[in-house]
Parts: structure tokens; sequence; C-alpha cells
């Protein structure tokens, strides 16, 4: 794993904190902008962590070829989440983003016990989004704070 990939997922990071924290510390009459703001970028990152196995799927050797229909589902399956959860109120929708993102990195987790995703990616993939994942539901729980 390029060091480059590690401080780059570690600073996507800070859009998922500044606005869980902006909803929990700043004025009342933003707390609507910031977790909105938070859906939005989980909704993003959620549809970057599919695309990436769409990239799995394009450079598969012809062995995994009987990989590619579930591996390019599970690339367009969290776009469609993502969309369904910037719909829906800030509580269940951040719920579903935060869900999302540990239910595709376990779902990647069982696929790297057959050697369909490289243990490194899941050795990163995995503190990033456990952090987004407090992140969205931090947001989740300050989306109930009295007004």
């Amino acid at each position: 794993m390029p060091p480059s990939a590690r401080w780059l997922g570690a600073a996507g990071l800070l859009p998922f904190l500044l606005t869980a924290l902006a909803a929990w510390t700043g004025p009342e009459d933003w707390r609507g902008i910031a977790l909105f703001a938070l859906a939005t970028y989980g909704m993003v990152i959620l549809s970057f962590l599919g695309g990436v196995h769409w990239g799995f799927a394009l450079r598969a050797p012809e062995a995994e070829a009987r990989y590619a229909a579930p591996r390019l589902g599970l690339g367009v399956l969290p776009s469609l989440i993502g969309w369904a959860a910037l719909m829906l109120p800030p509580v269940p929708g951040l719920g579903m983003l935060a869900l999302a993102i540990l239910g595709t990195a376990g779902i990647e987790t069982l696929a790297a016990r057959r050697g369909l995703v490289p243990p490194e990616y899941l050795r990163l993939r995995w503190p990033l989004s456990l952090g987004a994942a407090l992140c969205l539901l931090a947001g989740a729980v300050a989306a109930t704070l009295p007004a």
C-alpha cells in the first residue's frame, strides 16, 4: 500500500470529523447544514467505496472471471444505498450510511478470504470505515438535540 493511500485516506476523514463536530458545537442554525454536509459526504464516500470494486473487477485475472458480476454489483449497490440515505431525514439517513460503510467493509473482508481483495486494503479500510461510521452516528445523535 503506497504511503499516499494512508495519508490521503486519513485526510478523507477530516470532512467527516469537521461536519460532525459542527453539528455538535456550531451555532444552532448551522446544525441542519452540517448534517446535510455530513450525509452528502458520506454518500460520496460510500459511492467511492463501490467504485473500488469496479476497479477490482476490471483488473481481475481471468481466473476470477466468475466473480465479475458480484464485484460489479458491489460496485453499484453502495451508490444506490447512499442515494436513498440522502433522501431520508438525518437520523435514519446517517445511520443507514454508517451501516452501509461498515457493511461494505464486512463484505470486503469475506471477499479477502477468497483472495479477491488485497489484505493491505482491508488494513487501511477498517480504521477509516470505523472513523467514518462513528462520525456519521455522532451526526445522527446531534440531529436529535433540541433546537
